[in-house]
Parts: C-alpha cells; structure tokens; sequence
C-alpha cells in the first residue's frame, strides 16, 4: 500500500515555484505594458504634446488672459498628473514593476529553468584545463557544502556544481551533455502546476483557505457589485439616472428661467460634494445668500444641497464669485465642469415632453451660465471691459434704443457708445471680439420632397425642411473657434440648436448643430399631415450667447394626396417580385424533401395501385355519367350524407 500510495503521489501533478513565477510574469505584464503606455503618453501630453490650443487656453482678448492662464496650470504640467487616478496608477504600476524585476532575476538565476552551463556554474572560463575543472570544484563544493552553508539556496547550488563537475569528468555524462545539453541526457516533458510550492506546507494551510475565502467570497463579489452599481447609475450624456428623474420631477410645461438654477442645483451628481459640512460652511452659505437672495426666485425645496448649489450658482450668474472660499469656488467650478451635459439632459427632457417653451428656456438658461450673466442683465455684458456703466451708455443710441449685442453690432463703430473710457487697445479688443469672434450667422430654409419633380408636398410625404446656417463672420475654408467666455473656466465650442415647433408648442424636432464650418445644412425630415396650410416655428438658439437667437416662420401647404397619378409597376418589377427570395427557395426544397419522403411512405404502402396505371387519368363516359348523377342527386337531397348519395347513385346507374 505504501508503494500504491508513493507511486501515485509521483504520478499526480506537483506545485512549481519555476512555473509559477512565468504565470506571474505573463499576468504582471499583461498590466504592466498597456499602464507604462498610459503613463508615458500622459506624462509626454502634459509637458509636451498639448499645445495651448489643445486645451482651449487661447487669450483672443485681455479678457481671456487669466482664464488662459488657469487652463494651463490646471491642463498641462504637473497639474495634469495630479488626479487621484493617475497617482493610484502609478503606484501599483510602479510595486508591480519591482515585482516583475524581482521575479525575472529569480527565473535568471533559477537553475531548472537556466540553461545548463557546467563551465558557468563552475564560475570559470569556457574550455578550461582539467586541472582548473577539479581546482573550481573542490573550492565551490566546501563553500555550498550543506553541512558548513546553513542557506536555503545552497543545497541547490551543490548539487548543481556536483552535476557540473560530472558533465566535465564523466564521459558518459559529457557526452549526454553536448548531445542533450544535460548530463542525465534527454529530458522528457515534465507538466506542472504554476503554483507556488509552500501553497501545499501544512503550516500555511489556514492562511491558504482564509485567503481563498475572502477572494472568491468578499473581493470578487465586491468588485462585481461595485462596477455593476457604479454603472447603472449613468445613463445618456453620462448623466445620473437620478438626476433625469429629477428633471422630470421638476421641470413643466412652463417653467421660466429664473427657477432653473434651483432645478439645476439637485441634480444628483451635486448630492454629495455640495452638502455642507462644517458650521462655517453653513455660515458663509448664508453670508453669500444675503448678497443675491434679490436676484433669487423663492426657493421651492429646502434642502441643504439644492440651497447651497442654488445660492453658489447666483453668485456665479450675478458675478459676486470674489468673496467666495476656496472650497466655495472648488465646488463651484465643478457645477460647471458638469453644467454642459446636465443641460443637454434637461433639453432632452423637454423633447421626450414635446414642450417647446421650456426647451427654450433651458438653452437660454445654459447661455447665462456660460456668460455669468443673468435674466435682468443686458447681452452687452458679454463684451470684453464692459460694466454696467459702459452698457447704461452703450444702449442710448441715435437712432434707437441697443437692446441686443447683435444690434450694437450692426451699428458703424464711430456709433457704438460706452467706450469712451477704453484705451485704444481696450476698444480694438472690444471690436476684434464683436467682428470676429462672436458668431454673426444669417439663416435660410427651405420645404421640399426628395426625388420630387414638383415643389408640391401631399399628404403622407417625406418632407424635408433644410436649414442653411451661414458663418458670415468666417472666411472660406475657416471653421468657427471656442467660444469667447472670460468667466466661464472651461473651454466651450460654438454650436447652435434647431428647434422645429408647432404652433401649438410641440416640438417636431430638436438637435444641436454642432458643425463648425462656414456653411452648414441641417436636415429636418417629418411625414407631411393632412390637406391644409401649416404654419411653424423655427428657432435658432446659441449654445453660448445671448442675443443672437433667431426665430423664423415656416409654412408648408399639403395638397390631398389622391390627386396624385396611379402608380403603375413597371412589368421588370413585376416579375421580379413574383420571383422566390433565397429563404422561400430554401424552405420550398424542405418541403419538397419532405414530400418526396412522404410519397415514398405513400409508394410502400401502395403498391397495387402504382402497377395499375398512371395516378391520374381522364374519365370515362360512363364515369363522367356517374359524376353528373351523383351531383343531381345531392341537389335534390339538400344536404344529405354523402356516403349515402354515392351508394344510391350507384345502384342506379346499375341498374340502368
């Protein structure tokens, strides 16, 4: 039994510290070479491969100058590898890598993995002398002589040089050696498991099992868990299912714009950062709700958060951000950081909702937020230098009062007023941005049907409404930049939404046009209603400014449909419809295999019949006869049995 016993612990598959160290290797590097990667390209990025331009720290005016300046400490440098991600990154990157230098100088020095050297491992050169041979080996033998080196390693290492020495001396063994490499001669395959040995001591057994215990019961189930919660949180625009939950909750048919901050304020990915901690958090909230409560509309919800992140957005909207803490402004800029995807939810909320006026107010709401403005301040604030002081003067015009920045715009700039205090540089600032910089866009639509030899539109037509936005302040081949935005610390690209509506208020479509060429087409296709004229909304709103929207009016006349000549197939057509598509054809042969096997079945059971004559043939007179009775006497009978009707038929026809 004991012999059964050795023999089958010979025959099982053994623990390898040699293997296991090339199974760690290969998983270490599966993360190291794609995370160095990482590392690498992003530390190349922030010192040398982003350009200013690259992330939007563009001074076009002295206005911009501070925010260009910001975007480029907090976007290139030392700035852009200091997020907690990057730095957990680099640590374990960094551990692993120690790891992986450490186990590839244990596989270098392994002996069973090395390949075998006698001359090495005896530590003299290639070709040496007898003599030398013998004088290296009684040297290293009394060195790793396990009875005088206590080491782990050096019992291996004895053997090793005892195996070397017989290579060199031996003749059988030297020859195995420059035959087979080894002096034992050829190896055969040997298959292990790729698991640490100690794995199998009885002194580690309970670490072992309590290990694989927490691994497969709490660290796996853990990450799952958390991947899967963290995950179904985000929906479109990478926005909190939450927070749409919210907007739905909040947002109606006719909300204004003044009760949007509040709305804006609960969205759920504010939860947490904006509620107050601290007493002196609590304190300087109320401090800063004093200064705009003014401005405020009454506050619907009081909880902390939605009053925090309502007040600190004021404070934005109404430029009063100076006296904000660090902390204040911290999450602040993080209200904005998230302010152009939480927008683009509520605007998608208004589109499930078909509400147009809302939709509108929202992209409104979006441009106040961009330009740190808000609904009582004049559009002329946008400008570079301007004040409340420079706007009073600037709206006294001399023909008629400036409401917009687009008709101070369109005034000669001997005309413009409220730059009496500017300097030359100051007012060629002013002008560059007017001229060159804010978007001057003029818009063109057109009804029409594709493939359509009229410019008539019937009843259930594919219609086509195109709206031609024009760049008038681009040159040819030029595209439009980011947007001018001194106090909003973020870069943002132009880009302009088309709403469609009814006008009823119902939204037909509504998409923003995020193109930045001169020219751009933007197609709105819908099916034509019924018979009558039709009259509808078409607004064009900044994503970015104020003042610059644009509403037309589009009308659309549907003719009835029955007027129409009748489609006719062409006989081409025709017959190719009648032909069998690739599916009939394959289910026509399964049915014809199946068929034939039944007529098969039928031609066993059969046989008599099949010797008879042909299956079907033409009658006789006499049956023909028969037949003719057979329906007469059913007539008169008005629904007799049939069997009954055939068998009388008979007998008559016999009998005459």
């Amino acid at each position: 039994n004991k012999n059964k016993n050795k023999n089958k612990n010979k025959n099982m598959l053994q623990y390898d510290n040699s293997a296991f160290y090339f199974v760690a290797l290969s998983f270490i590097t599966l993360y190291l070479v794609p995370s160095w990667y990482y590392i690498i390209t992003r530390v190349y990025r922030a010192f040398f491969g982003l350009s200013d331009k690259d992330v939007g720290a563009v001074a076009r005016t002295a206005a911009e100058n501070k925010k260009a300046k910001d975007l480029q400490k907090s976007s290139k440098g030392l700035a852009l590898l200091q997020s907690k991600g990057f730095l957990v990154n680099l640590g374990i990157t960094v551990f692993l890598t120690l790891i992986f230098i450490y186990l590839s100088v244990t596989v270098s020095s392994d002996g069973e993995v090395n390949s075998f050297n006698p001359f090495s491992i005896l530590e003299i050169d290639t070709g040496s002398e007898m003599k030398v041979i013998k004088k290296a080996y009684r040297s290293l033998s009394i060195k790793y002589h396990p009875d005088k080196n206590p080491s782990p390693e050096a019992k291996a290492k004895f053997m090793m040089i005892a195996k070397a020495y017989e290579a060199l001396t031996d003749e059988t063994a030297k020859e195995n050696y420059e035959k087979y490499g080894n002096p034992d001669g050829k190896q055969s395959l040997a298959v292990s498991i790729g698991l640490p040995a100690f794995l199998l001591e009885t002194k580690y057994r309970n670490v072992v099992l309590m290990s694989y215990l927490i691994i497969m019961v709490g660290v796996i189930p853990f990450c799952v868990w958390k991947y899967y919660s963290d995950s179904s949180k985000f929906g479109e625009k990478d926005v909190m299912y939450e927070t749409y939950s919210w907007y739905h909750h909040t947002l109606t048919e006719n909300t204004i714009i003044k009760s949007l901050p509040e709305t804006f304020a609960g969205s759920a990915e504010f939860r947490q950062a904006n509620m107050p901690t601290t007493q002196q958090e609590k304190t300087e909230i109320g401090k800063t709700m004093t200064s705009v409560r003014s401005n405020m509309q009454k506050p619907k919800y009081n909880h902390p958060v939605c009053i925090k992140g309502n007040v600190l957005l004021h404070a934005h909207l109404l430029r009063k951000t100076d006296a904000l803490s660090e902390k204040m402004q911290n999450d602040l800029k993080n209200m904005l950081r998230l302010s152009n995807s939480l927008v683009d939810a509520m605007i998608s909320v208004c589109q499930h909702q078909d509400w147009v006026s809302t939709a509108c107010n929202v992209i409104e709401f979006g441009q106040h937020i961009v330009q740190a403005v808000w609904t009582k301040d004049s559009s002329l604030l946008q400008l570079p230098y301007f004040s409340p002081e420079e706007v009073k003067h600037a709206e006294k015009g001399k023909k008629a009062p400036i409401k917009t920045i687009a008709q101070y715009r369109d005034l000669d700039d001997a005309d413009k007023k409220g730059m009496a205090n500017f300097t030359d540089d100051q007012k060629k600032d002013v002008l560059s941005c007017l001229n060159k910089v804010i978007p001057d866009i003029s818009v063109e639509t057109k009804v029409f049907v594709d493939d359509d030899e009229d410019n008539k539109v019937y009843e259930g037509d594919l219609c086509t409404v195109r709206v031609t936005l024009t760049r008038n302040n681009v040159e040819e081949g030029e595209k439009a930049g980011l947007v001018h935005a001194p106090l909003f610390p973020f870069p943002k690209q132009e880009a302009w939404w088309v709403i469609l509506g009814t006008a009823e208020g119902k939204i037909i479509s509504i998409e923003k046009v995020t193109d930045p060429a001169r020219v751009v087409n933007h197609n709105i296709k819908f099916l034509a209603p019924r018979t009558g004229g039709y009259e509808f909304d078409l607004f064009v709103k900044s994503n970015a400014y104020l003042g610059l929207d644009q509403q037309l009016k589009v009308n659309l006349t549907t003719l009835d449909n029955s007027a129409l000549p009748e489609y006719k197939v062409h006989p081409d057509d025709a017959e190719l419809d009648e032909e069998p598509t690739l599916f009939e054809e394959m289910m026509n042969a399964n049915v014809e295999e199946d068929s034939d096997s039944d007529d098969e079945d039928d031609d066993d059971d059969s046989d008599d019949e099949d010797n008879a004559g042909p299956a079907i043939r033409e009658m006789s007179a006499a049956e023909k006869k028969k037949e003719e009775l057979r329906k007469t006497r059913k007539a008169d009978a008005g629904g007799d049995d049939d069997s009954d009707d055939d068998s009388d038929v008979e007998e008559v026809y016999t009998e005459k």
